[in-house]
């Protein structure tokens, strides 16, 4: 049988209800959206707080904690990376300035309702491009909580299901989501090439192999 390499179909990510929705988040991309926050909202990042709830094997956190003055990091799976096993969404989780993350696709709307109550400054997630569609969404987020700005990326953003690698391509195209204290009027905005910039050789060193337990609900950071 010919395999279906529409767009439409090569976009599609479907992750068992269980499975640990394990795809890094190139640091390249995380650096992008500091950039931006500091640019384009004048945000002095060296003077925040910052929690990354999703953090997998520590990807997002590293390239955070070069802007920001701290970064709480943990997750709901053992990575073997040394952060804390917590659930974000049960957890007490004090107020912090910033609340940034690769959510899990199927709880990202708990994700952002629980961001939306502990962030003081605002909250920023990466999601397929395709999470803006879907009536369930507009329901249950965008209509009652529109995010402030959506920051398309003009370059691929590629997630490897379980590693972080340099190389690869990808259908799927992400954005990040901003949700910014004090503004509701939903701006779109692109994110220039900037992964020649932004990457360094040694984001792709010292990679850490997850513990695998298939009965863990998992986060992607």
């Amino acid at each position: 049988m010919t395999q279906n390499v529409s767009t439409a179909v090569m976009q599609r990510r479907v992750e068992p209800h269980d499975s640990l929705d394990d795809f890094p988040t190139p640091p390249w991309a995380t650096r992008a959206l500091c950039e931006w926050l500091q640019r384009e909202l004048d945000q002095d990042l060296a003077d925040r707080s910052c929690r990354e709830p999703a953090a997998n094997r520590g990807h997002m956190v590293r390239p955070l904690r070069e802007y920001f003055a701290s970064v709480e990091a943990s997750d709901v799976h053992d990575y073997g990376a040394g952060f804390p096993v917590e659930d974000y969404l049960f957890g007490p989780n004090p107020d912090v300035d910033w609340t940034i993350t690769n959510p899990p696709f199927r709880l990202a709307e708990q994700f952002i309702e629980k961001a939306s109550m502990t962030s003081r400054h605002g909250f920023a997630f990466l999601v397929r491009a395709a999470f803006l569609e879907s009536v369930g969404r507009y329901e249950g987020i965008f209509s009652r909580n529109p995010p402030s700005y959506v920051l398309q990326f003009t370059e691929r953003v590629v997630m490897h299901k379980g590693k972080l690698s340099a190389n690869g391509s990808t259908a799927t195209a992400y954005a990040w989501l901003v949700w910014v204290e004090g503004e509701d009027d939903t701006r779109l905005r692109w994110i220039a090439p900037c992964r020649k910039q932004l990457e360094r050789a040694e984001d792709y060193q010292q990679m850490v192999e997850p513990r695998a337990d298939p009965l863990l609900k998992g986060e992607r950071g």
